[in-house]
């Protein structure tokens, strides 16, 4: 009997993160051209966790144990400063292929981590679509991709960034069986700010503010509201609703929007192999979708 594919709301969602994410890549690529990575990130970083501050101020603070909230230090230390360190790091010392091929593959990373922990079983069916649609990264932007020489550092930086991404994603998991995404994702990344802002201070105190152009802070605003505040939401709301491995191989679409908004905005050809590639992504996701066995909701904490 065949298994029927439904689309839900929290895929519509997923989608539209995809599409933030997407355009993302361009603006930061375009903004890091008027400001140092640091500086950067350290301002979007401090506009999304005043939002989120802001939102979990406005809806009350859960009440957490001693033991939740080092948990949470220590997730926010691994999936907001880290990550970002070498997201961003990584992202200024190697190619925009490099870069999003690596991060591309972070699904397989969600999958052997929620493994490892015991959080899902991972069916035939589901390593088949993740590994389908890492193979159409491939097609779309790793055909262009040169790793090591020059490049090597920032590979490394983007490939360790993956790894605490899927570290940060699985271990949020337990937290959301009792809290909203709202507070787990905005405190974490709160911390995560905390320790991010010394490391970019120096950058800070050397950037002149006036000198910047009104586009480059509309770009760090974005950036920080949507790819951060909105996106963030949309991804632990989805981890809560539909578990790791669904959520996390909707990233694999990211890099054919990002080749997409690449086309229009900086005129990149779009060629055969990146429309190949393009159907494996969306093939893989839609046979993941397929070959899940749709978890029940965690609920959360009102």
């Amino acid at each position: 009997m065949r298994r029927r594919v439904s689309v839900t709301p929290i895929d519509g969602l997923l989608l539209l993160m995809v599409l933030i994410w997407g355009g993302n890549f361009t603006v930061v690529k375009s903004a890091l051209q008027q400001l140092t990575p640091l500086a950067f990130n350290a301002i979007r970083l401090l506009v999304a966790s005043a939002v989120f501050l802001a939102a979990i101020s406005w809806t009350g603070l859960p009440r957490f144990s001693r033991r939740e909230w080092a948990w949470m230090a220590l997730l926010g230390v691994i999936g907001h400063f880290v990550y970002q360190m070498g997201f961003l790091g990584g992202l200024a010392r190697t190619t925009a292929s490099n870069s999003s091929l690596i991060l591309g593959c972070s699904p397989v990373a969600v999958a052997l981590v929620s493994a490892v922990a015991g959080h899902e079983r991972i069916g035939r069916g589901q390593w088949a679509g993740v590994f389908l649609s890492v193979a159409g990264i491939y097609l779309v932007v790793g055909t262009g991709a040169r790793f090591g020489g020059a490049s090597l550092v920032g590979d490394l930086l983007t490939f360790g960034a993956a790894w605490c991404w899927a570290i940060y994603t699985v271990g949020c998991r337990s937290l959301l069986t009792r809290y909203s995404p709202l507070a787990v994702t905005g405190l974490t990344m709160a911390v995560g700010t905390l320790f991010y802002l010394p490391m970019a201070a120096p950058d800070l105190a050397r950037l002149e503010w006036s000198h910047v152009p009104m586009w480059a802070w509309v770009a760090v605003v974005f950036s920080g509201i949507l790819a951060l505040n909105v996106s963030y939401l949309i991804w632990y709301t989805a981890v809560q609703r539909i578990g790791n491995l669904r959520t996390s191989v909707y990233s694999n679409v990211t890099p054919v929007v990002a080749m997409s908004v690449a086309a229009v905005v900086l005129g990149e050809p779009i060629t055969i192999a990146k429309i190949a590639g393009a159907a494996a992504i969306l093939g893989g996701v839609a046979a993941t979708r397929a070959f899940s066995k749709h978890p029940a909701p965690i609920p959360a904490e009102e």
